[in-house]
């Protein structure tokens, strides 16, 4: 498996949990980083069943949401799930705004995310 600089992983009843190392995603070299370690736990070690949680996350950029959106796209691909959690209000609020929360499951704790898996 390959090394991860940017994000933790844990495995819960056959979910991934993906945390953030970052408090802020802003940085292109990291956005860039990020998705390559995202993308290729779904492309190359296979995981099908994500969850994101941003409880460490302060703030993210839309060139970060692209990535997420990209995720999703890739998730779907392998017929897999994807959900997000722990998002904090003004990450939310841009969810709303951009209605990504349409395109993401988005549940408020990972207990409630790995239980709706």
């Amino acid at each position: 498996m390959a090394v991860h600089r940017r994000i933790q992983l844990s495995e819960s009843s056959g979910v991934t949990v993906i945390g953030f190392v970052d408090h802020k995603i802003l940085d292109a070299g990291i956005i860039q980083e990020l998705g390559e370690e995202m993308f290729g736990l779904v492309e190359n070690d296979g995981v099908k069943s994500i969850l994101l949680d941003f409880g460490n996350v302060e703030f993210l950029s839309s060139a970060a949401l692209n990535k997420l959106i990209i995720l999703d796209k890739k998730v779907k691909q392998f017929r897999g799930r994807l959900k997000l959690c722990n998002l904090r209000p003004e990450i939310q609020e841009v969810f709303v705004i951009t209605r990504l929360n349409q395109l993401f499951e988005i549940k408020d704790t990972v207990e409630n995310a790995l239980a709706s898996f």
